[in-house]
């Protein structure tokens, strides 16, 4: 996969907030070298919030989010600012911009308030400084997750470069390797990935998972077997040695554990995906509460794409149907997709999402965390669809190597 083909879940998202008219899309077009943002002098130009993937040097792949001014009013202004929160769930390192020749007040605390209190560092960035004489007064050094500041001028490009250094050598600091299932397999290792090409598999193309770790079986050497579920029993008799390892997709997991003998391990990409976005141990905790819902509970299936769903969707089809058999219960289902996502999950017994491929890990773990403040359980796709089948302790296996 080349840098111009990172998705957008493994992107760096550098968000840009602050009140109206600060400067924040003339920052973003300084910063980005185009005319990503429209600038203008009229207040709340910017109605909602507007991203860019793109390589942003010395970072690499990154997602630039312009957001509507943090300021705005009226019952139109208090949608957009709620646009701007939820930017906030997937931001991995905020910019506040600020006018500098104007002081801070309660919006821009109200940021910071909101940056510490979801744990994401930021940067105050000073905006206009060929209209001041002075660097204005820090007001935020001592907030939890603050990273620094930065006096600078999108007109001029005054200290552009050194805030993308700035922001590079931050990110560089707190990068960390993972993968998904390069540690967990050795060089020479024959992989067998089952992958289901039926009406609901993207026509021309596999999924982002199955791409992201046949790509981590490659760049660890170790050999990939790619087959469907119908040519999976004869793959396996063809090999002179048995796998390292199965990899299913969740929805034939039933009918892949038939076939693999008990000495091979077995897991799915959405249990590899769980614990690539840090829910894996959340995950297997929440799925206990299948075994407690009663008649009339409500459980939220939600997804992090949109998609056309089809007579057998997986969220609205599948998953309902394997639920009702397994508990024998009456239960009611919810489901949202893409951005959206229930903040007050007060009337939910249990969240079961999918796994996550198209939303970076702190949207993820946000959600998670979200579920899991309101008491909650929350699982995903792949572990439910193991427990419901009896085969959950023999699909995380691998990570007891």
């Amino acid at each position: 996969m080349s840098l111009n083909q990172t998705p957008s879940s493994e992107r760096v998202h550098i968000s840009f907030f602050g009140k109206r008219n600060a400067g924040k899309s003339s920052l973003i077009n300084a910063v980005t070298g185009q005319e990503l943002a429209v600038v203008s002098d009229v207040a709340g130009t910017t109605t909602d919030p507007v991203r860019k993937a793109m390589e942003l040097l010395p970072i690499g792949p990154v997602l630039m989010i312009d957001t509507p001014g943090f300021d705005d009013e009226g019952l139109i202004g208090e949608k957009r600012v709620q646009k701007t929160k939820q930017v906030l769930n997937m931001t991995d390192i905020a910019l506040l911009v600020m006018d500098a020749t104007q002081p801070a007040d309660e919006s821009d605390r109200q940021l910071v308030e909101l940056f510490t209190a979801k744990s994401i560092p930021f940067l105050v960035v000073y905006t206009k400084s060929d209209l001041i004489r002075i660097k204005p007064k820090e007001e935020f050094a001592q907030e939890k997750g603050f990273l620094g500041s930065i006096v600078v001028c999108a007109n001029t490009g005054e200290n552009i470069y050194e805030l993308k250094e700035l922001i590079g050598k931050t990110l560089k600091e707190s990068k960390q390797d993972k993968h998904l299932i390069a540690d967990l397999i050795s060089p020479g290792d024959v992989i067998v990935l089952v992958i289901p090409i039926d009406e609901s598999a993207p026509k021309g193309r596999i999924i982002l998972p199955q791409q992201q770790v046949l790509r981590d079986i490659l760049e660890t050497g170790a050999k990939a077997m790619v087959v469907r579920e119908t040519e999976l029993a004869s793959a396996l008799k063809e090999l002179k040695e048995p796998p390292a390892l199965v990899i299913t997709d969740s929805q034939v997991f039933h009918y892949v554990n038939q076939i693999v003998p008990d000495n091979i391990m077995l897991t799915s990409f959405s249990i590899l995906l769980a614990r690539y976005k840090g829910f894996l141990d959340s995950a297997l905790e929440g799925v206990r509460a299948l075994d407690d819902l009663q008649d009339g509970d409500t459980v939220l299936i939600s997804e992090g794409c949109t998609h056309h769903r089809q007579c057998e969707d997986i969220g609205t089809v599948k998953i309902p149907n394997w639920l009702n058999v397994y508990t024998g219960k009456k239960i009611r289902f919810k489901t949202t997709s893409g951005r959206e996502f229930c903040e007050d999950l007060s009337e939910y017994k249990l969240v079961i999402h999918c796994g996550g491929c198209m939303l970076n890990e702190r949207e993820m773990i946000y959600r998670m965390k979200t579920a899991n403040d309101e008491g909650v359980p929350f699982t995903n796709y792949g572990i439910l669809i193991a427990h419901v089948n009896g085969i959950l302790k023999r699909a995380i296996q691998i990570f007891e190597k």
